[in-house]
């Protein structure tokens, strides 16, 4: 078989482009990505062995060996593990893999657009990389060629990639004794300190002294061992700095953020296990892909197992990083088996009781840490809100919000907080939702619980539409939307310190305008009413009490889960100049055709004020144009 000539794909060639020159603000990363890299290949090839011993009958002692060539400027990275074959080179270090990198892309040319360069950017984007899975293209940082030789474990034959870093690379056979993946960096002019021996060991020992695996390094005599290679979770935290504890996170998670909790716990009882787990203070992009999967690792009396077990965390809790290492699980444990084990359901509860738990105490003794911390990952709890009732009073407790009453733009308050300051008369806990926060806030809706000086939650996350049908109360308080139904201000006291302006009664006439538009709306909405919430504004539209929030009724257009238009109220400020002048116009009975056109418009100003699109523009563009010529 020939050599193979083969082009990035277009991600590739632009993510090449920013490592090699201004990604990293430190270059001795690429060297802990890709011993990371062998140590993960190593142990996926333990857990395939667990069910295929043959696969490493010729060579059991998994190994890292780092090889220095100072004549010929080559530093050589090599595993024994599970190796790559022809596709695997081509899919795996011609693509990025993960669905989201176009996404990736997008984040770092939009710090560049916010008037940041890479380099000052540079904490951000080393955040995104390591988020994406992408740290193996760090070599081309210290390296102007960079060849793999890999032969995939049960194969005969071997395969060298090769590539400048400069829009393509080559695939072609080769030989090579054993299984495994070697990396070869031809260095850089600049990259001298990655040829002295001590750099390097200093290097490893900072950054991947904690991996199980020995790490060899060959440079300057005989290979010497050059991390302690001992289960960090499997020693007393008293053992462990912060450092130490921060080196692995950034190890086990592939991230470059703080952690910004870290749980470390042995459980012993009806059964035993370790856990060391990590909640990151940084919000991964792909955090709503719907292909990302847990990124828990599992292992068994410290053999790995697998490095994505869905079975020990919800999925509403897949931010944590981290690992479990069980006892009491057998080694060769199946795919199938830890679906099914009754063990795992124990550990997932316990798991789950721990995060929350420390989740708890945040949020009680660090208010400004835990308000960082649901800005990242809030909308993912509330997913837990809806989806687990056994934890939904917890995650109520530790649920926050913005609300009318907050007080700055980044306040948060609690449910607990909200229902302590309830009014006299206020038997709901009132809220409203939409798709940004800045519009939710001046929503038309909101204008007479202001008035009153009612608090209203802001609700601007998608599930907020689902898991509020599912709890309906908090502290026996019913949740209530304001854009729906009667509003109840009439049983509410305002507020003492409430600047709620004199109600005006209804303009005469108002009766025999509100018959002319429902005549001329007919079927387009379900009902024209009067509206109690209305203080400033003209009209707005709310759902019918029992009928489907509007918010939602979009949502589920969007997506194609429901085609009919659902019909919407329209209420009608009584005492508003506008509308007082269209039922005068009525009891005149004069320009009714003006009120006819009147009427659609308002229904449009309505719709446009919810962010709907209207049925038909061109329509409303020329009844407007027919008030305004009237006017002028």
């Amino acid at each position: 078989m020939q050599m193979e000539r083969h082009g990035f794909q277009a991600e590739v060639s632009r993510l090449l482009d920013i490592v090699a020159h201004s990604l990293y603000s430190d270059k001795s990363v690429f060297l802990r990505e890709l011993v990371s890299n062998a140590s993960d290949a190593c142990d996926k090839l333990r857990y395939l062995s667990l069910t295929e011993p043959g696969l490493i009958k010729d060579d059991p002692e998994f190994k890292v060996t780092i090889q220095l060539d100072k004549d010929k400027r080559l530093l050589t990275i090599a595993d024994n593990g599970i190796g790559m074959n022809h596709d695997d080179l081509i899919s795996h270090l011609g693509t990025i893999a993960r669905s989201g990198s176009a996404k990736f892309m997008e984040e770092l040319a939009a710090t560049k657009a916010s008037g940041g360069d890479a380099k000052e950017g540079g904490d951000k984007n080393v955040s995104l990389i390591g988020q994406f899975g992408v740290g193996f293209y760090a070599a081309f940082m210290v390296a102007d060629k960079v060849e793999v030789l890999s032969r995939k474990a049960g194969e005969t034959q071997a395969w060298r990639w090769t590539s400048d870093g400069k829009g393509e690379f080559t695939v072609e056979p080769a030989e090579k004794t054993g299984r495994g993946t070697d990396i070869v960096l031809h260095l850089r002019a600049d990259a001298d300190e990655f040829l002295n021996a001590g750099r390097l060991g200093t290097i490893i020992s900072k950054y991947s002294d904690h991996i199980q695996l020995p790490i060899h390094l060959t440079g300057d005599g005989e290979p010497r061992k050059i991390n302690q290679g001992a289960a960090l979770w499997a020693r007393s935290k008293s053992e462990i700095t912060e450092e130490q504890y921060r080196d692995f996170y950034r190890h086990v998670a592939h991230a470059f953020d703080e952690p910004w909790a870290t749980l470390h716990f042995k459980a012993e009882g009806k059964i035993d296990y370790t856990g060391l787990l990590f909640i990151p203070s940084t919000k991964p992009i792909d955090l709503f892909n719907p292909d990302r999967k847990q990124a828990l690792k599992l292992y068994v009396k410290r053999i790995f197992i697998t490095d994505h077990c869905e079975e020990v965390l919800p999925h509403w809790l897949r931010f944590v990083k981290g690992l479990v290492d069980s006892e009491d699980l057998p080694l060769n444990i199946s795919r199938e088996m830890l679906q099914q084990n009754p063990i795992l359901t124990l550990i997932r509860g316990g798991l789950v009781k721990r995060v929350l738990g420390e989740l708890g105490k945040k949020a009680e003794n660090d208010k400004e840490a835990y308000k960082a911390f649901w800005e990242n990952f809030g909308a993912v709890l509330k997913e837990g809100i809806y989806e687990e009732a056994e934890q939904r009073e917890t995650l109520l407790k530790l649920a926050r919000f913005r609300s009318t009453k907050s007080d700055g733009e980044n306040e948060l308050v609690s449910l607990a907080d909200y229902v302590g300051r309830m009014q006299e008369g206020q038997e709901a806990i009132y809220y409203i939702t939409g798709d940004n926060l800045d519009a939710v806030a001046r929503s038309a809706q909101l204008e007479g619980y202001k008035a009153k000086g009612v608090e209203v939650l802001l609700l601007t996350d998608p599930i907020d539409e689902f898991w509020i049908p599912a709890v309906e109360k908090f502290d026996g308080k019913e949740f209530k939307s304001v854009t729906r139904g009667g509003a109840d201000l009439d049983k509410v006291k305002a507020a003492p310190d409430a600047k709620t302006p004199e109600k005006k009664p209804a303009a005469e006439g108002i009766d025999n305008l509100i018959a002319l538009m429902k005549l001329t709306l007919k079927d387009t909405v379900k009902d024209v009413r009067l509206s109690s919430r209305l203080t400033d504004s003209a009209v707005c539209l709310v759902a019918d009490e029992g009928d489907m929030d509007m918010r939602l009724a979009r949502l589920l257009k969007q997506h194609r889960q429901l085609d009919a238009t659902l019909q919407r109220v329209l209420e009608i400020n009584g005492s508003h100049p506008l509308i007082a002048a269209l039922a005068k116009a009525v009891s005149n009975g004069s320009k009714k055709d003006a009120v006819s056109d009147a009427s659609w418009v308002l229904l449009d100003q309505a719709k446009l004020q919810e962010g709907e699109t209207l049925s038909d523009p061109t329509a409303f563009g020329q009844r407007l144009s027919g008030l305004l010529q009237q006017v002028f």
